[in-house]
């Protein structure tokens, strides 16, 4: 999680954020990233381009942030800016309204064009967050062809309801072309896991929690 907390936003990021100061969610961030491709598992950074200051949580409705895209790129976009190269990348159901007013960033081709893949410069695989989430509205069938048609790669339905993984479904399409290439790409990160040493990775953390 790369979200960069500010003062009013809602305390659903909270905790679960590094830090407030973008340079030491940076700083953790790669150390995340690395540590989780050395165990052999894909990295998945979230929720672009930034959750941090919006001002409910996106699993009961739907936040706006309203700041200027100015303030947007000097704080929160520049986390994920800084990671680009992470393998696997989740949108945020999230209105920002200087950039798109009337469609959170999972269902904008906006928000996917111009900001995920134009200013922050992401070019691996872009996935949504939870499409069952109550931020997003409509049939989960219109929820998948929109994010899709938005520029998300894949989508995620997390319920495990099987009448609503048959709905998503009849909007999914086969992965090919640039899609395919974007996940192969993200699947060549994977590899063997590093031997891990329990004591040595001990210490180390004894040491951090000294500094």
């Amino acid at each position: 999680m790369l979200d960069v907390p500010v003062p009013g936003g809602h305390d659903v990021i909270g905790d679960r954020a590094f830090a407030a100061d973008p340079a030491v969610v940076i700083a953790l961030g790669r150390a995340v990233i690395d540590g989780l491709l050395d165990g052999g598992v894909l990295p998945v950074m979230k929720h672009l381009p930034g959750h941090g200051r919006a001002g409910c949580d996106s699993h009961p409705e739907l936040p706006h942030v309203t700041d200027p895209v100015e303030q947007l790129s000097a704080a929160d976009f520049v986390t994920f800016r800084s990671l680009s190269d992470c393998p696997m990348a989740m949108t945020a159901h999230v209105v920002y309204d200087a950039v798109d007013p009337n469609r959170p960033a999972t269902l904008s081709p906006r928000v996917v064009r111009n900001v995920i893949r134009g200013e922050i410069g992401y070019q691996g695989l872009l996935m949504t967050d939870d499409l069952t989430m109550s931020a997003l509205s409509g049939p989960l069938s219109g929820r998948a062809k929109a994010a899709l048609f938005a520029g998300c790669d894949v989508v995620l339905h997390c319920s495990g309801v099987l009448a609503e993984m048959v709905e998503v479904a009849t909007e999914a399409r086969p992965l090919e072309g640039p899609w395919l290439k974007r996940a192969e790409q993200a699947l060549s990160h994977l590899r063997e896991p590093v031997e891990f040493d329990r004591i040595v990775a001990g210490a180390r953390l004894k040491e951090f929690l000294v500094a």
